[in-house]
């Protein structure tokens, strides 16, 4: 039987409810994963990703289009960095952090730096024997996407807990489910019901 890892992406403060880029269930999301782990032990290795921000240049702007560009989140030293507290009782067998100076959304383009010698999640993956992830966490349509696209770049049977996600904007699901079956990525589960205003802080809402 294939060695399987789950990869629990960036389910952190800022990107759920009262963060500073809140995404509509991303808490409900936290607690989810946490249930679903209670019960099922049949992962060889469960990992996380968190965006870890420093100066990430264009990334940041001050009239996003949360699109491409969004307002400050996740930096580095700020309670909106850390996981949700609705993750409970998990052990991560690696934590990988992303886009110190750049926009990063694929955990692949993360580092497990708690070593000497900094590692990637694919050359992480591949050095565990690991064959099949499944990908869950935040968001659906930005860096969960990213990252399930990527680990089927490089060859991981690759499949998205869609019931384990949540998007910033959710109406464009279906495109986004069409892109990862293209890629050769399965999906699991049904997405959470649409959800307006997703992904826009508070202050912004109308």
């Amino acid at each position: 039987m294939s060695k399987r890892a789950l990869i629990v992406v960036d389910v952190q403060n800022d990107f759920c409810e009262d963060g500073a880029l809140a995404v509509a269930g991303g808490a409900a999301v936290a607690s989810a994963i946490s249930d679903y782990l209670s019960t099922n032990h049949s992962y060889d290795v469960i990992i996380a990703t968190r965006d870890h921000h420093i100066d990430p240049g264009a990334h940041f702007a001050h009239h996003p289009d949360f699109v491409n560009t969004w307002p400050p989140h996740c930096v580095v030293g700020t309670d909106g960095a850390d996981f949700h507290p609705n993750l409970k009782n998990l052990h991560f067998d690696a934590i990988f952090d992303k886009g110190d100076f750049s926009a990063a959304y694929s955990g692949f383009e993360g580092f497990d730096r708690s070593l000497d010698e900094p590692i990637g999640l694919g050359e992480w993956l591949t050095s565990e024997g690991i064959e099949a992830v499944d990908i869950c966490g935040i968001a659906t349509d930005y860096c969960v996407k990213a990252t399930a696209l990527d680990a089927a770049t490089l060859g991981f049977d690759t499949t998205v807990m869609l019931g384990l996600t949540a998007a910033v904007n959710p109406d464009n699901l279906p495109t986004v489910i069409a892109e990862l079956t293209a890629a050769g990525v399965g999906a699991s589960g049904s997405p959470a019901p649409a959800t307006p205003n997703a992904g826009v802080p508070r202050s912004k809402r109308p």
